[in-house]
């Protein structure tokens, strides 16, 4: 499941003017000193990178005002970087990616380079990211002094060579078969739909692009836009599939990189990516669920949905079941249900407007439910988006990884775990399983690890995170040498960094400014819970 899978569904994984020189900065394009390089097609790989980096390094950025239709005002800028579809032919078809950035706020003195961020996904854009400045956000007001913001789409995702699975109005339509399956009939019909959908990414996407979607060449085009930049070394931000990026770049080019924050942490583990990683989402959703309804149920005095958990839990199953029987408004029924109050679990910003809106459908008023869940069909900009996403998460996570292909595991899986994590468990699998039937071949994943180079990393992570449990953070703290751990206890809201929490805010700003780390592990207390 997506990183930042509900604000696509619901609103959109659970979601950068000093001139830049385009000479060639010393160090700029060393190659890869990385053990990622082993195999012979790798090794070419690593040379078409170097290769790319080069060119982009003397090539810089054209920084023009953004395309109107794009929404990003002055002093926002926009720019494009090529990159090679295939890195072991550097020389061939070229991509182009869409980046954006706004200068540093502070002085020519102060200026340290150019932060560059990644949201998730896989499939999310980064380009609002220098918004961030113009929006005056305070938690970034420091750092923003001394880094230009820069975001970008990476391969296959918005402006950056797109690609598509599915007509994006079909993709959106509902209501959708109920995700938890009543009968052999109804999981036979979900399978065709999961095979048709991996067949459509080939016909609408292409093969030849399917088989490139993949992390470790977003991670090359992570590096050829750092020397497209005249960065001789990377500052990077990465949030939920955006960590995924950083632990493979800093694996394959540990000695580009300056440094590197890494907020809600994907397992960088070759057994998680990708089958068992989404598993694992499932056992943690369902925590987070609980974590909410008791919240819901401790402010039952704005509510009225009950006074326990089991009383909001209660509520939740009579609306899936009523929505079941009837979709709510001719359109939304239990997947569509899903896809809007997944986002409680995934981010706290969303617990009061979902408390909401569902405490308005117990007390009958049934079109707030359908205005918050139902599609917009005049939305087609927002459908295209959607679509995109999705067709992008699809891509990297069946094309990073081997995926069994043995429906009888999946059956046996998903039907074990959803006796116990029954919120999540089947959507997730269906929108897993085309992966069983790709198109394309399957890779392997980088193996993380600490290579010479290497600088300390922080990591960030909150206890009770469902879309990127805790667990993914200890393991990469545990293959970064010198990394620190910055643990928020006993909240689980997904984005950790983007929170007000001075614990972790400062610590971010002292390490983007100075580089330094706590000499050990940090844990913080939660930030403030939402009040209805």
């Amino acid at each position: 499941m997506r990183g930042n899978r509900a604000k696509r569904r619901t609103a959109t994984l659970g979601s950068a003017g000093v001139l830049v020189t385009a000479t060639l900065m010393a160090g700029a394009v060393a190659a890869p000193t990385a053990g990622a390089s082993t195999g012979h097609g790798q090794d070419r790989e690593a040379r078409g990178a170097a290769i790319a980096a080069e060119r982009a390094a003397k090539a810089g950025i054209d920084w023009q005002d953004c395309p109107a239709d794009w929404g990003f005002a002055k002093p926002i800028q926009c720019g494009w970087v090529s990159v090679p579809l295939d890195y072991a032919h550097p020389y061939g078809k070229q991509l182009k990616l869409a980046v954006d950035r706004i200068g540093n706020t502070g002085t020519k003195e102060e200026r340290q380079g150019a932060l560059v961020y990644n949201p998730g996904g896989p499939g999310g854009s980064g380009m609002r990211f220098p918004t961030r400045v113009t929006n005056k956000n305070p938690i970034w007001a420091n750092a923003a002094k001394a880094y230009d913001f820069v975001g970008f789409d990476p391969r296959g995702v918005g402006h950056s060579a797109p690609i598509s699975c599915i007509d994006p109005q079909e993709f959106v339509k509902a209501p959708k078969m109920d995700p938890v399956p009543d009968s052999e009939a109804d999981k036979a019909a979900q399978r065709k739909l999961a095979r048709e959908y991996a067949e459509g990414c080939a016909e609408r996407s292409g093969k030849a692009m399917l088989q490139q979607m993949t992390t470790p060449n977003t991670v090359r085009d992570l590096d050829v836009i750092r020397a497209a930049l005249g960065e001789k070394k990377l500052n990077y931000l990465g949030v939920s599939y955006g960590t995924y990026i950083g632990a493979v770049y800093g694996t394959m080019f540990p000695g580009h990189l300056r440094r590197m924050i890494v907020d809600s942490v994907v397992n960088p583990s070759r057994d998680k990516i990708w089958y068992q990683a989404n598993l694992d989402q499932d056992v943690a959703f369902e925590g987070r669920w609980k974590d909410w309804e008791d919240w819901v149920a401790a402010n039952d005095a704005a509510f009225h949905l009950g006074t326990t958990r089991d009383a909001v839990q209660a509520k939740w199953l009579q609306l899936r079941a009523t929505a079941k029987k009837s979709p709510i408004g001719g359109v939304v029924g239990p997947a569509e249900l899903i896809s809007f109050f997944q986002s409680a679990p995934y981010y706290d910003s969303s617990w009061v407007p979902i408390a909401t809106v569902f405490s308005k459908y117990v007390a009958g008023d049934t079109q707030a439910l359908v205005d918050a869940a139902a599609p917009d069909m005049s939305d087609t900009a927002g459908n295209i988006s959607a679509e995109n996403g999705n067709a992008v998460y699809t891509a990297v996570e069946c094309t990073d990884a081997k995926w069994p292909t043995s429906w009888k595991k999946w059956d046996r899986d998903n039907t074990e775990l959803n006796k116990n994590y029954p919120f999540m468990t089947w959507a997730n699998a269906w929108m897993n399983l085309p992966c069983a039937t790709w198109p394309v071949k399957q890779q392997t994943p980088v193996n993380v690890k600490t290579h010479k180079g290497l600088p300390p990393v922080m990591i960030v992570q909150s206890t009770h995170d469902a879309a990127t449990p805790y667990d993914g953070a200890v393991e990469l703290h545990h293959r970064f040498k010198g990394s620190r751990l910055i643990t928020e206890k006993d909240a689980g809201s997904h984005g950790v960094t983007g929170l007000v929490n001075p614990c972790i805010n400062q610590r971010v700003d002292t390490y983007l400014l100075t580089g330094q780390l706590d000499t050990a592990d940090v844990t913080c207390t939660p930030h403030a819970t939402p009040k209805p």
